[in-house]
């Protein structure tokens, strides 16, 4: 196994990868995004490592949940807190019937995170 640095997904097989006509508008983003803050803190992935290992050794129960796949219209506000307010009241029945801590992981909006299908080539036949 590789170890993770900022640079090693470069490394990777691309499997779904689209192609990006205009690569200095490409480049453009990727410097941008590389100046913004991270989405996730390193504490918050620490703090997930551990409560991960407590369901792994039995300790915890798992509740993963959430809609990765909605259409771009249903991504709003009002969805997000829905699926939120939703998750949290499983957890705090779980919690109370299982008689242990609960570990609450959410995948919203995941088709951001999805690469576009490549656009069809036109036929040269």
């Amino acid at each position: 196994m590789q170890n993770w640095t900022p640079d090693s997904w470069q490394s990777m097989p691309i499997l779904q990868q689209p192609e990006y006509q205009d690569t200095a508008a490409l480049k453009r983003v990727e410097q941008k995004l590389a100046e913004l803050p991270p989405l996730v803190f390193a504490g918050e992935v620490r703090s997930l490592h551990q409560q991960l290992a407590e369901v792994s050794a039995g300790r915890a129960f798992l509740l993963q949940g959430g809609d990765c796949a909605e259409s771009f219209a249903e991504f709003n506000a009002t969805n997000i807190r829905d699926t939120f307010q939703a998750m949290m009241q499983m957890a705090v029945v779980m919690t109370f019937a299982g008689s242990c801590p609960v570990v609450k992981v959410a995948r919203i909006a995941g088709q951001y995170a999805k690469p576009a299908p490549p656009v069809p080539k036109p036929s040269t036949v």
